[in-house]
């Protein structure tokens, strides 16, 4: 005889051996014992959780030469008939390859004769859910007044696809997914039986990876037998290419720590070693049920399906996690993962969703509740973009004492300040009540595919009648949504949703209030007299005032200018024009001899925040499959 696998070999042959299903098998002997057994019945439930088991162990015991028992024998001739699988009196059929009405009248004709050897004839219909409608409908008739001594037993997977006029002449039994607690203990006796040496924590893997289905325990436990040594967690991790729990760990650490870096270094390192797109994302997003359960409910292991060591490491940082944090990565990936199934990129999507949990999303809500202006003052008109901050026309609000030295407020004396707001009559805005923040979904699902997966990585940093301004936490996103072709689509877009024309900039930022927020809240207060002078400023210089508070002006002037510094203003200019962009900041201290342009003098993180270096993200063809 060949080898004969675990889950075969350890198959319940007594009602007293079932696993995991204990109100079950509890109504089952006592209707057995009372000889009121149903004509039919309905075993719902996943796999490997006992459904054709049971229909086998009913076959046993009413054919048992010693019965009708619930403990049938097991050694007499109709009881090793069904074990062996060549009884006459059960048949077993599977529905899967016989779906047709030819198939299921054939039963039904079969069915109108007498048993041959025990006392009831037993149909077991496997996967009954595969069946045709019109063989359905064929059985109905049969299943309600089924012939003298025949039983009907089905079994599915999905209950859903059964007629409801088939399960309403059937007594229906749910079979539940087996415990942890029940596994593992039905494991250990396995392990022992077979001198299969393998350690607790790594049995009580085996037994969360099955995800309640013994027969997917016991193959795999079958697997891991055929390796030598001790079986430890590492080796069962190897064995099935998931992602391991530690690895986990370590990923969830890095998203929380906003290191872009680091995420994409671990990603890599995942792919490489064989795991799919896919199984990363769901694995990430079973680790954060259950860092939600460590959240909330620490003392509750039993809830989780990780092993002791990660348990104790989830409650130490789940401390540092909210409930509404944890559900709005769940909400996210959860919507990351059709587009990650459908794709042909999903190298792509993977790094993409994982980079977007990188800033927490109220910033999208921060910018929602700035006050934004209905309309512009009529008599204020919008400067022209100038390529050299303008210290004489504008003083920033005090940040720091440094800057209260070295740039005071002095009032000009050629232009006195403009009016109060309350004294000039705001001119009408034409449809400049439409703002981008109260329509962003909508907006969002305007674009295609690639450019709705980057956008989502953005948020509203201001936004007026004539201007957006969209925030990235990263330069890789910024330069994608910078395409010439991209960026156009984006503001065509932005057009067509405003209904205006709108000039549209991004900047690197995080996901949290920003100065230009506070400097449209000091907007909207009238202006003292005797507060430290402040000028008015028209809307561009609002705008711009955050670059203002983070770059101070240079006010030495430039004595002469080389022809190498001429060619280097050009290209500057026609690289800012090219991108439809404007230049914040120009360094002119150590200019000559430069050949191109730092990125970061283009893009300033908004506030307080350092420049975020271009090359902490890799550029390579490999990694960026645009």
């Amino acid at each position: 005889m060949g080898y004969e696998p675990l889950y075969q070999k350890y198959r319940p042959q007594r009602f007293s051996e079932m696993v995991g299903q204990e109100p079950i098998v509890t109504t089952l002997t006592n209707a057995i014992h009372t000889g009121r057994v149903a004509h039919a019945y309905l075993f719902t439930g996943s796999r490997g959780t006992g459904k054709t088991t049971t229909a086998r162990l009913i076959a046993k015991a009413l054919n048992c030469e010693h019965g009708p028992t619930p403990e049938p024998c097991g050694k007499c001739t109709s009881c090793l008939g069904v074990i062996n699988g060549n009884a006459l009196d059960v048949i077993e059929i599977d529905a899967a390859s016989n779906t047709g009405v030819d198939n299921i009248r054939e039963l039904i004709e079969r069915a109108q004769f007498a048993p041959v050897q025990g006392r009831s004839k037993i149909y077991i219909i496997d996967e009954s859910h595969m069946l045709s409608g019109a063989a359905f409908n064929a059985l109905l008739k049969t299943l309600e007044e089924p012939p003298p001594r025949v039983v009907f037993v089905l079994a599915t997977t999905d209950p859903q696809k059964v007629l409801p006029t088939v399960i309403s002449r059937c007594q229906r039994f749910d079979f539940r997914r087996i415990p942890m607690e029940a596994m593992v203990k039905h494991l250990k006796q396995i392990s022992r039986a077979e001198g299969i040496d393998i350690e607790p924590t790594a049995l009580e893997l085996v037994a969360q990876l099955a995800q309640g289905g013994l027969r997917d325990a016991q193959s795999l436990l079958d697997q891991l037998s055929l390796l030598e040594g001790p079986i430890s967690t590492e080796r069962v991790w190897q064995l099935v290419g998931a992602v391991s729990e530690f690895e986990l760990l370590a990923l969830a650490e890095s998203i929380e720590r906003a290191d872009s870096v680091r995420v994409l270094e671990q990603v890599r390192h995942l792919l490489d070693n064989g795991k799919e797109p896919i199984q990363v994302l769901q694995d990430l997003l079973a680790f954060y049920r259950d860092l939600l359960i460590a959240c909330t409910a620490p003392e509750r292991r039993d809830l989780a399906a990780v092993s002791a060591p990660t348990w104790q490491q989830m409650v130490e940082r789940a401390v540092h996690y909210s409930v509404a944090r944890i559900l709005d990565l769940q909400g996210r990936l959860a919507q990351a993962q059709p587009q990650l199934k459908g794709t042909t990129q999903p190298r792509l999507w993977l790094e993409v969703s994982l980079l977007g949990l990188l800033n927490p999303p109220a910033a999208v809500r921060t910018a929602t509740t700035i006050p934004q202006p209905t309309s512009l003052p009529a008599t204020v008109p919008m400067p022209a973009p100038a390529p050299t901050p303008r210290s004489q026309e504008f003083v920033p609000a005090p940040v720091r004492s440094i800057q209260q030295e070295t740039t005071p407020a002095v009032p000009p004396a050629s232009k006195p300040p403009p009016a109060p707001a309350p004294a000039i009559a705001p001119a009408p805005a034409v449809r400049g009540d439409v703002l981008l923040s109260e329509h962003w979904e909508v907006w969002i699902k305007d674009l295609d595919p690639p450019t709705q997966g980057l956008m989502r990585q953005s948020f509203v940093l201001k936004e007026s009648p004539l201007e957006v301004v969209l925030g990235f936490g990263s330069n890789f996103f910024v330069r994608k949504v910078t395409e010439p072709k991209r960026f156009k689509l984006i503001q065509e877009s932005l057009r067509l949703r405003l209904g205006r024309a709108v000039q549209v900039r991004f900047e690197i930022s995080v996901a949290q209030s920003s100065p230009a927020a506070d400097s449209i809240q000091q907007q909207t207060q009238p202006v003292e007299p005797p507060t430290p002078p402040a000028i008015e400023s028209s809307p561009r210089q609002v705008a711009d005032s955050r670059v203002h508070q983070t770059l101070e002006p240079d006010p030495k002037p430039i004595a002469s200018i080389s022809p190498a510094e001429e060619e280097l203003d050009r290209m500057v200019h026609r690289l800012a024009d090219f991108f439809d962009g404007e230049i914040v900041n120009w360094d002119d201290e150590n200019v000559a001899g430069r050949s191109l342009v730092d990125e970061n003098r283009l893009y300033r993180p908004a506030g307080d925040l350092p420049a975020i270096d271009p090359g902490a993200v890799p550029d390579d063809d490999e990694d960026i499959p645009f």
